[in-house]
């Protein structure tokens, strides 16, 4: 049983020119949409995430409030649950699955939001990480439709340095004698553990590390849906193996790898319409928009952000001052932050 629906895009044909056959993009809904469908709000997944890992931010009373708004959670492709490596047939299977730009990934979000439900306005689009790319891809391609967008922790382009990062987890998953190019018989638990030793250095900044809150017990704001992660680590060693190895070695090495590309591919100017014109792409925002980057994200700095809010003709720089690095964003709730991306949704709605 899945607690989830399946929307058949049928076949389609990617922005490299590829053809994806039968292809499959999974979505959860909260709340009901209302008669005029103008309550919506669409809320993409982050990397490796499926929809229940969004949900800590959805609740009543909360910004993401499914008794006010009709809330469309879609999967992005590769992420194991819409069309991804480890679950197409061949012969695009595994390591030939077709490489996915967060274009494509919108454009397929859009084609469930208009053929599925008939909408026509979205009222928020928002998101953490590569959540936060998709919200900026939104607003850049489909101006007319989206109102508001509020990217959190993320960036309109995947920076080079950022780009590097994503170069050594791909390594770490690589290295494992066992991958065999992506054509594996069991999971390369090697190469997963060493990419999760590679993000533990990255997912969390510098002064969290500092000031040891890996073993001090955050003080939650308040709780959405999804149970509280646990956090009752005893050593460094220790939040090692079972916060970033237990994240990582359930994955599908491939579908990591799949999501990887389309993070490093990251650019709103991939729409045909701004022919790779950076700034040209992010002028064309017309939606109001609150781009909130942490102040200590060690993947997507303010100084980035600055310069996206610079070229966007209506939108604020809010920026989420934390110890927690990129997991300010974290919508599994472990962070003690939420609470302040909470409030500027509730501000963005109410403008």
């Amino acid at each position: 049983m899945t607690d989830y629906e399946t929307f058949e895009l049928g076949d389609i044909v990617l922005s490299g020119d590829a053809t994806l056959r039968a292809a499959k993009l999974a979505y959860k809904t909260y709340g009901t949409l209302n008669a005029a469908k103008d309550n919506v709000i669409v809320y993409p997944t982050w990397y490796s995430a499926n929809h229940a890992d969004n949900e800590w931010m959805i609740g009543e009373g909360m910004g993401l409030d499914p008794t006010k708004y009709f809330i469309i959670i879609p999967n992005m492709l590769g992420n194991s649950v819409s069309s991804s490596p480890s679950n197409t047939p061949e012969p695009y299977d595994r390591a030939r699955f077709p490489r996915i730009t967060v274009y494509d990934q919108v454009v397929l979000q859009h084609r469930l939001v208009t053929e599925k439900f008939g909408i026509e306005k979205i009222k928020l689009v928002c998101g953490w990480s590569m959540g936060a790319a998709q919200s900026f891809q939104w607003g850049a391609s489909f101006p007319d439709m989206v109102e508001r967008i509020l990217p959190f922790m993320g960036a309109a382009k995947c920076s080079r340095h950022n780009f590097v990062f994503l170069e050594g987890v791909k390594a770490a998953l690589t290295a494992d004698a066992a991958f065999k190019e992506g054509f594996y018989d069991e999971p390369p638990r090697k190469g997963l553990r060493a990419a999760a030793r590679v993000y533990a250095g990255w997912g969390f900044s510098q002064t969290f590390y500092r000031k040891f809150l890996d073993l001090q017990i955050p003080e939650r704001p308040f709780g959405g849906r999804a149970p509280d992660v646990p956090w009752n680590y005893s050593s460094l060693e220790d939040f090692l193996v079972y916060f970033w190895e237990g994240f990582f070695l359930p994955k599908d090495a491939n579908d990591l790898l799949s999501l990887i590309w389309t993070w490093q591919n990251a650019d709103i100017s991939g729409d045909p319409k701004y022919g790779g014109d950076f700034k040209k792409a992010l002028a064309g925002i017309k939606a109001k928009a609150i781009v909130m980057p942490g102040s200590t994200d060690l993947y997507f700095p303010p100084e980035d952000s600055e310069i996206e809010v610079a070229h966007m003709p209506n939108a604020e720089l809010r920026v989420c001052v934390s110890d927690w690095g990129h997991f300010a964003g974290d919508p599994r709730g472990t962070s003690p932050d939420i609470a302040f991306v909470d409030a500027a949704i509730k501000d963005l709605l109410a403008s």
